[in-house]
This record gives structure tokens, sequence and C-alpha cells, in this order.
């Protein structure tokens, strides 16, 4: 999609009617979901503030006076009353009740908030009156000239309509239709129908087959859409909301359809985001030539994968030699499109970490293909026995490695990562696909056409794909059965903002907050050697030293002194923890919990190793963390008690890595306890399968076969 064209209306937008749909006012019991009209109040408070002019339609009044009725007609009932069948409530009566508790609230929100807010309550009928229609129109631009939100809704208590639910005769016959109606006679640029799901799909939300519309194209959509249920409570639910989006667009106002329970959604609207289902009499001409969907790309990337895994072991090996072979040979090319990205970031202002892990140095390339190669001679991980047993007699069961599927990658800035996480795909047998940042577009876009193109028809290059939109993303992270893992790369942010968003187990690390603790023990010319290289060797990386514990012996024999000439001499920015901060004379850090990835760090000091591991569990990320002393018992009780991923005695933290490892590269440092842990390479792409021979053994109620349950040799 032409997103610049299809997003571009937001830039004149200045009137906004929002309509609010009953299933968003209220929660699944039918009580007012305060937390969410709260959110919605304040957006509109910030919209205000911002001069924008806002019009509220709100449904909830019949919901919200029906709950409170039943609550009423239970507690005056008597027991024998209950016993009774319970005739349905009057909705008009409903609608009375209902109405004067969904104003009471708004007013309340939005005083707290220091804004006023106005009820006009109108029917069907108004709207066949021409001086109501000019009356209205002027009522409203007074309200809106005073910053006064005006709140619409039908007055269902004295409305005509037979069958408030059901009639859908006249000029409007519900809220979204009201809404629709009110957008065109008071000129609004745009209207937002909030709903309690993201916007329109092409089936039924609940169905994971469906998908997401991003845009709304009558031509193409009007036949292809399945709707699901009407909604849990008011009229319409997305059949109604559809038919007022496509009166509204058609008469030339933008409608965006959009959940009401995520928040500062309709901010996020007019800031130009892919956000909800947009409506527009020019969507037509936006059509793509063709758009692979994130279903589409996904299930490819599973089928391919399925190829992969059927090749021989050797097979598998050449296309992993052959990648290697095509990044030497396309180093040139890698590299113009690399320092074009850097030139771009540079101008751009990013911050300077950022810009280092984008640069391909020189010599990056043939290391990265010199770590192919060792991940190409390594042992083929795929289909390893892991565990035989016999069950019976002539019934073997055999615990083989299996990869886990389809990966979803998501990460910033570094261009090398894709080559890494490309390579461990293919050796692993998973399908992959990948999203960079968008700072390192034209690196992805070579590296990834290089790679793909290496690997035969007979596999595919849609094994590896790769994402170029971040809108793309929420679609993948909903796509639970057909992705099976996604590894998050990159900031705090980023990765929290994943976890958060899907159901897909998430494997990663929010921060790399890394320790070096130099005991009073330590033998110095070697601390110094370790802490300057854990902090300056790459500042930027996740592994680097972040703070240093000293124990509180250095600061009297002078060994700290010396730590912290050496670091400054290096141009290294210190911060100190309370202690340090004040003997130092160094600015105190804001946080112990900070991770720099610059040229800075925190020094503090503390009383004792088993101090050290306290602040480094209260404080640290569970990344790596590094003792040097020359007391072995130390050094035994911290390697044993830090409980984070990586744990070293007198070496840089900078070692955590894949390829020192020795696993060839990695996806990932993954501070999690639950399947990988540490760099993730390979071995972290996978899961297990069980295989049963047998030669015609039944269970027969464990009468058919006698067992053994005998380990057996992985060989025999």
């Amino acid at each position: 999609m032409a997103e610049d064209s299809s997003r571009a209306f937001v830039k004149d937008v200045k009137r906004i009617v929002i309509k609010v749909g009953t299933a968003v006012v209220t929660r699944n019991d039918g009580r007012l979901a305060l937390g969410r009209l709260g959110a919605l109040c304040e957006q509109i408070k910030e919209l205000n503030s911002q001069g924008y002019e806002i019009i509220l339609v709100s449904s909830g009044a019949v919901g919200l006076g029906r709950q409170r009725l039943r609550y009423r007609r239970l507690v005056n009932s008597s027991f024998a009353d209950l016993q009774k069948p319970q005739v349905e409530l009057d909705g008009k009566a409903c609608a009375a009740v209902g109405q004067n508790s969904l104003m009471a609230l708004y007013d309340t929100l939005f005083s707290e908030l220091d804004i006023s807010s106005a009820q006009l309550l109108v029917t069907d009928s108004d709207f066949r009156d021409r001086d109501f229609r000019k009356q209205l129109n002027e009522t409203v631009k007074s309200l809106l000239s005073l910053k006064v939100i005006p709140i619409f809704n039908e007055n269902d208590a004295v409305s005509t309509r037979k069958a408030p639910y059901e009639d859908s005769s006249g000029i409007f016959w519900d809220n979204d239709s009201l809404a629709a109606l009110l957008a065109l006679e008071l000129k609004a640029d745009l209207l937002v129908l909030l709903s309690d799901v993201e916007g329109l799909y092409s089936g039924p939300p609940s169905d994971p087959k469906s998908k997401l519309i991003h845009t709304y194209i009558k031509e193409k959509h009007q036949g292809e859409i399945t709707f699901g249920d009407k909604s849990r409570v008011g009229r319409g639910g997305m059949t109604a909301k559809v038919k007022a989006a496509v009166n509204a667009a058609y008469a030339g106002i933008p409608v965006v359809i959009t959940s009401g329970s995520a928040p500062e959604n309709i901010i996020r609207v007019l800031q130009g985001q892919r956000i909800g289902t947009l409506f527009h009499q020019d969507a037509h001409l936006w059509e793509p030539t063709k758009e692979v969907g994130a279903r589409e790309m996904a299930v490819a990337a599973r089928d391919s994968s399925r190829r992969l895994q059927a090749l021989s072991s050797q097979e598998r090996k050449k296309i992993l030699l052959d990648i290697a072979d095509a990044l030497e040979a396309n180093e040139k090319l890698i590299t113009v499109e690399n320092e074009a990205d850097v030139a771009a970031a540079q101008q751009a202002g990013y911050e300077k970490s950022l810009i280092s892990r984008l640069a391909l140095k020189p010599g990056k390339i043939a290391s990265l293909a010199k770590s192919i190669r060792v991940l190409a001679n390594m042992e083929d991980p795929i289909g390893r026995v892991l565990k035989k047993t016999q069950l019976a007699d002539g019934l073997i069961l055999e615990k083989t490695s299996s990869p886990l599927g389809v990966l979803l990658i998501v990460f910033e800035s570094r261009p090398d990562a894709l080559v890494q996480i490309a390579s461990l795909a293919i050796r692993s047998g998973n399908g992959l696909l990948l999203k960079g940042g968008k700072e390192a577009k034209r690196s992805n876009a070579i590296l990834h056409k290089v790679i793909t193109e290496a690997i035969p028809d007979i596999v595919g290059g849609k094994v590896i794909g790769l994402v170029t939109s971040r809108d793309e993303i929420p679609d993948l992270l909903k796509l639970d059965d057909v992705i099976d893992l996604v590894i998050p790369r990159g900031s705090n942010k980023l990765v929290s903002q994943i976890k958060s968003s899907t159901k897909i187990p998430v494997l990663g690390h929010a921060d790399g907050i890394c320790h070096v603790y130099v005991d009073k023990s330590a033998n110095m010319d070697m601390a110094k050697r370790v802490v300057l290289d854990a902090k300056i060797d790459y500042p930027a990386a996740c592994n680097a030293m972040e703070t240093l514990l000293v124990h509180k012996d250095l600061v009297t024999n002078g060994a700290l002194n010396e730590l912290i000439v050496d670091l400054r001499i290096q141009g290294v920015t210190l911060y100190g923890g309370p202690r340090a901060s004040l003997l130092l004379n160094i600015p105190q850090a804001r946080s112990f919990h900070h991770e720099y990835n610059s040229m800075e760090c925190t020094v503090e000091i503390v009383d004792e190793v088993a101090a050290a591991i306290d602040h480094i569990h209260h404080h640290g990320s569970a990344h790596t963390d590094c003792i040097i002393t020359e007391d072995q018992e130390t050094a035994e009780i911290f390697l044993h008690q830090v409980d984070s991923a990586a744990v070293f005695h007198n070496a840089s933290t900078r070692f955590c890595d894949g390829a020192r490892f020795g696993l060839g590269a990695e996806v990932g440092i993954s501070t999690s306890r639950i399947h990988a842990r540490g760099p993730v390479g390979v071995e972290g792409l996978l899961t297990t399968r069980w295989i049963l021979k047998g030669s015609g053994q039944v269970v027969d109620g464990d009468k058919g076969v006698i067992y053994t349950h005998r380990d057996i040799p992985i060989n025999s």
C-alpha cells in the first residue's frame, strides 16, 4: 500500500467525531470499564489542548441502566419473588436511568482533567426538522469555541422507535449511524469508531485465519468479509460500524475503526500510524499491485523449512558454504549499501552507539563468512538421537533433536545479526522471518538478497523472509499457530513491547547490565586489563560492563584510585553509587539499573563478596557478571551464587558471545530461564521429538507387552 498517501489525510484534520461503543464503555459483566473510559478522557484532553475539536458519541446508557435496575430489583425482591420467572426490564427505562449515570461519570472524569462537557440527546425525528439542524450546528460551534466536549447519544428513553435494538429504519438507527450522520452534519474532518477489536477483519476476529484489513476497499472487500456475532452488548457490532463507515467515507469523511481498549489509539491515528481499519473515498487508488501478508510470509517460511529439513546433512552444509562464498563475493556491494545507511544515520543525528552497531567495519564480512563455515562443519544438529530406551522387547523409543519451526527475529541496528541468525536458521532447519531496524534498511536488504539467492530452488528463498514494514509486526505477533518463537534483539523498550503483545514464546533479554566485581585479593594488573576490556572493547554491546563493584579494602590501599585513573584516561565517564560518589567526588548515578551502551559506567563500593552478589541480584539483569579474585573459595561462592546466564572468574564479560563460545554464531543472548539461557546457538533453536519403532505391539490395557524401560546405547 502507498502508506504515505493512505495516512496523509491526518495533516488536515481539525474536527473529529469519536464514537464509543457499549463494548468499550462496559466490561464483560456489564459494569463500567472505568480504566478504559479514564484513558479515553485523557486522550480527548490531550487532543483538546492541541487544538483539535472533539465531538463524542457515546453508547452504554441502556446497558448501564439495565445493570443498575437489575441490582435494584434484586435488593427489593423477596426470596419468593426470586423464584418466579423474571420479566425483562423495559429498554426505555434502562436508557433513562443509564443516561443519567453515564453522563455523571463523564462529567466527573472530564472535571478531574479540567475539561467541561455537555450532554446532547437526539432522536431520529429531530433531524427531519431543518431548524433543529441549524440550531444543532450553532450550539456545537459555540461549545467547541469554549473548548467544551459535546457528548451525543440517542435519546432512547423517548424515542418513537418501536424496538430500539432491532428497528433500523429512519435517518439513523444506532449510535454508529448517528456518529456518521453527525460527522456529515457538523462537517467533521475525521470519524473514529472505537470498538472492542482492533479493526475490521476478513472473518470473525476469533478465527486465527482472519486478517486485519488496514484499508477497506469496497470493490475488493465487500464480498470477501465474513462477519462474526454481533456485539455482546449494544445493537450493531462490526456490521453496523462498516455500514456507517462506508456511508461516511463515500460522502468524503475519512473513517477509522480501531480498538477502544488499546492506550492512545486515537492519538496514534492522528500521528499517521497504521492503526485499525481506514475507510476513505480514495482507497481504491491505493490498491497495491501485490502485497504479501504476514500470514502468507510465515506460512511460506514454514513450508520452505520443511523442505530444508528433508535435505541430507551434506546438502544443508553446502547451502551454508555457498552463503559464506556469496557474502565474500559481494563484499563491495554490501559495503556500499552499509556506508549509505551509516551516512544517513549520521545525518539524522542518531546516537554514536547506534551508528557503531550499524557499521560493518573492515574485515567484518570475512569474519562472518568464517563463522558460517565453522557452523557448517559442526555436527548436524537435526535428527540426533539424544536418548534411547527399550520400552519392551522389540519396542524402541528414541528422543531426537528437531527444529522448532518458524522463528521471528526482531532486531535493531546491527546488520551482521541478520547474517548470524540466517545461518543458524539454515543449520537448525528452521524457517525464519527477520525484521531489522529502519536505520539498516539498505544493509539488510542487500544481505537478505545475497543470502536467499544462494539457497537452492528445492528449498526456496522464502525460507528466510524479510519484513520491511514495522506495521506488519503486530500481525506477525498474532500468528501463534504458525510462528513458534520470537527473539527480540534490541532495546529494553523493544523487548518489553513484544513480550506484552504476543502469545508466542519470547526468548531474549531486556537489558545487558553486566557487573565486574574486583575483590580484595584481586591481582590488580589483571583487574585493570579485564575492567578496561569489559568496558571499552565494544561499549555498545550488551555484554559490556555497566557497573564496577569494588571491595572496600581497595579504597584504603589505593587500588581503586588506580582503576579510576585508567578508566578516565580511556575516556570513560564515571558515575557513582551513594558511597563511591562521595568518596570519588563524581556525579551520583540516577539508577543502578541502567544500561549505558557507551563510554560511561557506574562505580560502587561494597563490603564483601556477599554484598556484591546481593547488589547484582537487586540491580542486575541476569546477563553476564564477573569476579576478579585470587581467592578460590571466594570465586566459587560468586560463581555458584550469582544467578545470571553467564558468570565468569578472572575473564572479561565480553567473552559472553556465541562465536567466542564456539557456537558458530548466535541469535541472541537469553536471560530467560526456560528453554535456552546465555548465548543462543543452534541448540537453542531445537526442540525434541519422540520416535517409537515397534513390530506390531499393542497396549491392550497394558497386558499386551512386558515393560522393561531399559536405557540402551544410542549407537546400538
